[in-house]
């Protein structure tokens, strides 16, 4: 099991295009993560012909600066959102 003081469970600071698409902030990169893909599934944002990329919204491409995103490159344009 992780250590308690990793990265995933330090509280980050949020931008507030990233606090528009999940709540205010702080809060660990493990909640952001988690409540990004409660935002996703929430808004059905998966691409019905791919379930790897995500078409974002207006709210979500304010924080991953496209229209469609694969998920693995999700995490790294999120992180740009945090300090």
């Amino acid at each position: 099991m992780a250590a308690k003081n990793n990265a995933l469970n330090k509280p980050v600071t949020l931008t507030p295009a990233l606090e528009g698409v999940i709540g205010k902030g702080p809060m660990t990169r493990a909640q952001v993560t988690s409540k990004i893909w409660e935002y996703i599934k929430k808004h059905d944002l998966q691409a019905a012909d791919d379930r790897r990329m995500i078409d974002a919204d207006d709210t979500l491409a304010a924080v991953i600066g496209k229209e469609r995103i694969s998920m693995f490159k999700m995490t790294a344009a999120v992180s740009k959102h945090l300090s």
